[in-house]
């Protein structure tokens, strides 16, 4: 191992490989993620290294809730003696979500919000031989700090980079609210010329004043010198001053777009004027656009109509929590591209400095929003940290060219407080509105270059009401017209009466979205059965609608992937699943039809291909089932093969194209062909007899869920199940009883309660309640038989989720119920009481092995003792 002075030398010497500038830059800039230790309050130490977050495991279990209190991480530091005169500063990137710094014990810092970069000087703390740093860092509820509520899990912890910040003591300002002390403008642009304005602020510790030059270069994207300006300037002891420079010769700039993401670089140093030596040096991206949002029109870049058309993202990864690598958050920004997308809503919160580094890179526009979320508290205290959290946003992120607004509150009268006290709510509406004007003014304050926007959900009346549709510059709506309420059709209503009642003011749509678990599969999907098949149906009308009206500035889909939030239950518990994305970065269909809407080059990709294990019952006489099978593309029409045979040729309806395919057991090799575009994916198809008796298709196993009309794929045990059907002679099928209908409105069938003990949720999330009998009418042989229970009625009554906007619960009756299951008229399972023998929502899972004799088959009955028997979900297996 080395030694920690070595290891300091060594970071140095590896910063001076840069450019020429960063050699001579005056200033040093270590990585400090590794060395740490950490603890949770009184628990035991741990190693670890940065990006780190306590909440990676927790948020997943089956235990409700999530560790919410301190953590503290300790680190060595050594210095070396020629840091002695320096100034030094750790630069925190983000901690959650309260902060103190200490240094040798002694407190150097404190930081509220989790969001947002904070600097700490540490100078003055420095023995310079054997220093700790110790970050004690705090996730607990505070009423005073937003978010105070959300669909998002509120991780704690060290979960951005950390790094040491060594400058001369005359440098640029560290002190501004976590910016880089210089601010660069666009004064004039057009596609002839374009001024430029940096403003620089300096700080000098020197107890002497110092002439120095300010010198600020940009350089085309091939490091040529387009223009320079020196200004020479005299800083005063603990002087900290303002330099401003006019640059206004830039001729016909390369404009920064979507297209042509072209972006300049802006360098500005300080130098030493007797010595010539750089003493401090910052870098930052220019792009030359210009932007205006018509309330008629839509949005306009560089006087060219843009129909904007992105997706919102969220900062955790799979089991990784917010503690996500730089690799893995630039790729985010990349899959977005390659998506077609031209526009990133950073929600609810501002993120990790990579990413709008990434959008400018690539040419992605963005939207930037601090987390005042669901409700507010009326203090003074919040809203101070608000108006603070607001100034270090722009602050820190002013000289990106892919930032064209600021936004600053989401859905904000979803969580109605005071509903039992009007004239109480009326002065909580009242505050609410205050806040976002304060928001409002401190943001066009801080920078009249660009948009300010307010983000409300679809409840038009009372936003326009408390007179939220007012303030702001551009207007959001999150739609969820098909998913949380309503029917998708309702969408294009929303989107023409905000036209004709609010013809004078933009607006987008910042969010909308189905939840799509990419396990689930339905040929007849409907609303919240969590279908991929009805992700798409929704994304559809949503796209058709958006791009079909000119008035419509632009469309962001929630979300870019699916997102922890550890209050949710569903399928997949804990997991919002309306990405177009998994929570692990796969492309889910969703995220192919927007390829093919988006995409400016010809596109075909046969979407199904991710459910590349199916299974499905045999046609009537015929050794083949017959399935659909999903195209996206931007051509007019495609043809597809089925092991080489053509199943015709097909035009696209609004970029998908359906066919019905004859699977046969076994590998099906399939390939669509259009022009020369091809796409091809390989299907194993398991093929289920239509009657047993049908020797041409050997019975092998079966998993069936019951009171499902969707296929559910366990992707760890490799494994289709497929929905029940009522008894058909010479086949399975359940006999007697309906389909459990919950007590949820939203919801056709099935519950969304968690199911403790399992991962594989929906296996028991639907049920087939007063069922008499279950029959297999199989040869004679030897069978593994597994039954699934779960309890679904009954147990802890938990808050509706505020987002869930006809979230009606009628109220659950709890009843007893005892039954016993016999197979084939001996007793399995006698007495059985869910509830009383397991718990609650709770999976169960009952096997045994049968010897089938003469011709009998398997019949599983169910006899009632007290309420209605049930039965989730059963499994079969040949043995021989």
């Amino acid at each position: 191992m080395l030694k920690a002075k070595s290891l300091f030398l060594l970071l140095i010497a590896a910063t001076t490989g840069l450019t020429g500038f960063a050699q001579d830059g005056g200033r040093k800039i270590i990585s400090l993620n590794d060395q740490w230790e950490f603890n949770k309050e009184n628990g035991p130490v741990e190693r670890v290294d940065l990006p780190h977050t306590w909440n990676d495991k927790d948020v997943l279990d089956d235990a409700p809730g999530y560790y919410r209190g301190l953590g503290i991480y300790k680190r060595k530091l050594k210095l070396d003696e020629s840091v002695k005169g320096k100034a030094v500063f750790l630069v925190f990137n983000g901690v959650a979500q309260e902060a103190e710094v200490l240094v040798n014990g002694r407190s150097a810092a404190k930081h509220i919000g989790s969001y947002t970069r904070f600097i700490v000087p540490i100078s003055a703390y420095l023995n310079y031989k054997d220093d700790v740093i110790e970050v004690r860092a705090n996730n607990r509820f505070n009423e005073d700090i937003p978010p105070l509520t959300a669909d998002f899990t509120f991780f704690g912890g060290l979960y951005r980079n950390v790094s040491l910040l060594i400058a001369n003591p005359v440098h640029f300002s560290q002190k501004d609210h976590g910016s880089s002390g210089v601010f660069i403008t666009t004064p004039q642009v057009s596609a002839l010329a374009a001024s430029v304005q940096v403003k620089s602020t300096i700080d000098n510790t020197l107890a002497a004043a110092q002439k120095v030059q300010v010198i600020t270069t940009i350089f085309d994207a091939k490091g040529s010198v387009v223009n320079k300006q020196t200004s020479a300037v005299t800083i005063h002891k603990n002087e900290n001053k303002t330099i401003i420079q006019d640059i206004k010769s830039v001729q016909k700039p390369e404009l920064w777009s979507p297209e042509n993401p072209y972006l300049y670089r802006v360098v500005t140093q300080i130098v030493d004027v007797k010595t010539k030596a750089v003493i401090d040096q910052v870098a930052n991206p220019l792009g030359f656009r210009w932007f205006r949002f018509d309330a008629a029109k839509g949005f306009f870049l560089n006087d060219k109509p843009l129909k904007i058309i992105g997706a919102s993202r969220h900062q955790d990864y799979e089991n990784r929590g917010n503690a996500t690598p730089d690799a893995l958050q630039i790729r985010d920004i990349e899959l977005l591209k390659a998506m077609g997308g031209n526009f990133l809503r950073v929600a609810h919160y501002p993120q990790d400095p990579q990413i709008l580094e990434a959008c400018d890179r690539l040419g992605i526009l963005a939207s930037v929003e601090i987390p005042v979320v669901n409700t507010i508290t009326e203090t003074e205290a919040f809203t101070n940290n608000c108006l603070n959290m607001q100034t270090e946003m722009i602050r820190q992120h002013f000289n990106h060219p892919s930032v064209i607004i600021w936004a600053y509150m989401n859905e904000i009268l979803l969580r109605l407080k005071f509903s039992n006290d009007k004239a109480r709510q009326q002065v909580y509406f009242t505050h609410v509105r205050e806040l976002a004007q304060k928001l409002d003014s401190l943001t066009r304050k801080l920078d009249p270059s660009r948009y300010t926007l307010l983000v409300n959900h679809g409840a038009w009346d009372i936003y326009n009401k408390v007179g939220l549709t007012k303030i702001p510059m551009i207007v959001g709506w999150n739609l969820y017209s098909g998913w949380y309420s309503g029917v998708p059709e309702d969408f294009g209503k929303f989107l023409d009466r905000h036209h004709k009642e609010l013809p004078n003011t933009p607006f987008m749509v910042t969010e909308y979205g189905a939840d799509a678990d990419p396990r689930i599969r339905s040929f007849s999907p409907i609303r919240f059965d969590k279908s991929v098949e009805y992700g798409l149906k929704f994304n559809q009308v949503y796209l058709n609608a958006m791009l079909s009206r000119p008035f419509v500035a632009g469309g962001i889909a929630w979300n870019l992937a699916d997102f922890n939030s550890e209050t949710r239950e569903e399928t997949m518990p804990h997991i919002n699943n309306k990405g177009l994305l998994t929570i692990g970065r796969q492309p889910k269909d969703t995220y192919f039809l927007y390829q093919a809407y988006l995409l400016g080059q010809p596109y075909l990709k046969i979407t199904s291909a991710a459910w590349q294990d199916r299974t499905g019952i045999a046609d009537s006489a015929a050794l083949t089932s017959t399935q659909p099978v999903q195209i996206a593309t931007n051509l007019k029409s495609a043809e597809l093969f089925v092991n080489g045979k053509s199943l015709g040729i097909k035009n696209a309806v609004d970029h998908l194209i359906d066919w019905q395919v004859p699977f046969a057991n076994g590998k099906n090799q399939l390939r669509v062909v259009s022009g020369d575009q091809n796409d091809q994916a390989e299907i194993h198809f398991q093929l289920q007899p239509f009657t047993f008796n049908d020797n041409r298709v050997p019975f092998k196993n079966i998993n069936i869920l019951l009171g499902a009309k969707r296929f559910y794929i366990d992707d760890q045990e490799h494994q289709v199940w497929i929905p029940g059907q009522p008894y058909k002679p010479g086949a399975w099928g359940w006999i007697g009883g309906e389909p459990y209908k919950g007590t949820n409105n939203r919801i056709t069938y099935g519950s969304d309660k968690n199911i403790l003990g399992t991962g594989n949720d929906p296996v028991y999330q639907t049920q087939q309640v007063n069922i008499k009998q279950f029959k297999f009418d199989v040869p004679d042989g030897e069978y593994d038989l597994a039954l699934y229970f779960a309890e679904l009625v009954g147990g802890e009554t938990k808050e509706a989720l505020a987002y869930n906007l006809d979230n009606n619960h009628k109220k659950e009756v709890e009843e007893q119920r005892v039954f016993d299951v016999s197979i084939n008229g001996t007793a399995f399972l006698p007495k059985l009481n869910l509830a009383a023998d397991f718990g609650y929502t709770t999976a169960v899972k009952k096997t045994t092995r049968i010897t089938v004799q003469n011709g009998r088959g398997i019949s599983i009955d169910f006899k009632p003792i007290a309420g209605k028997p049930v039965l989730n979900a059963i499994q079969l297996r040949k043995i021989y």
